[in-house]
């Protein structure tokens, strides 16, 4: 079998996600952050998704995403329905998931050239 590494065309790669830490390209984060394949947004002020408010997205949206993954820790949280009907209301997709569901799903969205952004919920 012949192994080829394939490097992303897009700046930033999650090569992996838990609850506590995130390994972005070279470098492991233990804060929550924000993704997008262009863009890093280390120190995102989210702790806890179940009280994730719709202005604690705003990082998000600053980037203009036509999907939102959002990382809720070591295992799936969803956010308060106000914080999901503020995607809504934006056309924006929202999708909850465990990081390191998030991780995988943003490296294949982002391979396909969608404008995909994460936000990863850290607990540490």
């Amino acid at each position: 079998m012949l192994l080829h590494l394939e490097r992303p065309d897009h700046a930033y790669f999650l090569r992996g996600a838990d609850g506590a830490s995130a390994l972005v390209n070279d470098r492991r984060l233990t804060a929550s952050f924000v993704l997008s394949p262009d863009t890093l947004v280390e120190d995102w002020a989210a702790r806890d998704a179940a009280t994730l408010s719709p202005a604690d997205l705003e990082p998000l949206f600053a980037l203009q995403p036509e999907v939102i993954l959002l990382g809720s820790g070591g295992r799936q949280v969803f956010p308060p329905a106000a914080t999901l009907a503020a995607c809504l209301s934006r056309g924006i997709g929202l999708e909850t998931m465990t990081n390191a569901a998030a991780a995988r799903t943003f490296n294949v969205l982002a391979g396909e050239g969608r404008r995909v952004v994460a936000g990863f919920v850290l607990e540490g």
